[in-house]
């Protein structure tokens, strides 16, 4: 069966913006769009709810399911291990389902080798450093010694934002969301 979905990834530097676009989409109420939740070593934030924001497991865990062969992408960020279940993924794609993926820069690359026209890259960039940074101290889940950590990975992921199908300037949240959501209804109505 010829997958016939899409797969969308949004990509940002932390703090970028990528979780609170996705959540906005799937606000609106689409019914073809699914979440997918990435399995993650990091621990749960305030407000982290399991099965939903992410899968949480230990690195023991995690590690399995490479070896078996159960993820799609994963990679290390910031000291913790983030991956994309293979299974419901493949699943929602073939039964013609927009996918949303919050993947880093790397993930996000990974998805489109292995998926290519099927998947759309979007990189949300800031529109500034100072902008960022509020962002970041804002949501209040990192010390300032990991906000500074997070930052030092930025000119990497602004480098590979090259390599994207699509740049967003993430400056006022309903335009960027409108924009994500054009790139999207563009991209899926040229695959059918």
């Amino acid at each position: 069966m010829k997958p016939t979905g899409l797969v969308v990834v949004l990509s940002a530097p932390s703090g970028g913006g990528k979780t609170t676009v996705i959540q906005q989409l799937l606000k609106q109420g689409d019914p073809r769009y699914r979440y997918s939740i990435s399995m993650t070593t990091r621990p749960r934030r305030r407000g982290d709810v399991e099965g939903k924001d992410y899968f949480f497991v230990d690195e023991e865990r995690f590690r399995a399911a490479i070896a078996a062969g159960d993820l799609v992408e994963y990679e290390q960020v910031h000291g913790y291990l983030y991956g994309t279940p293979k299974r419901l993924l493949q699943q929602w794609v073939q039964q013609g389902y927009v996918v949303l993926l919050d993947l880093d820069v790397f993930g996000a690359l990974a998805l489109k080798k292995l998926f290519a026209e099927k998947c759309l890259t979007i990189f949300l960039k800031p529109p500034d450093l100072d902008t960022l940074v509020k962002r970041l101290q804002q949501r209040k889940t990192e010390s300032p010694q990991q906000i500074q950590r997070r930052l030092k990975r930025l000119p990497q992921e602004m480098a590979e934002a090259a390599h994207f199908d699509h740049c967003v300037t993430n400056e006022n949240l309903h335009q960027t969301v409108a924009e994500v959501e054009r790139l999207i209804k563009k991209a899926y109505a040229q695959e059918r």
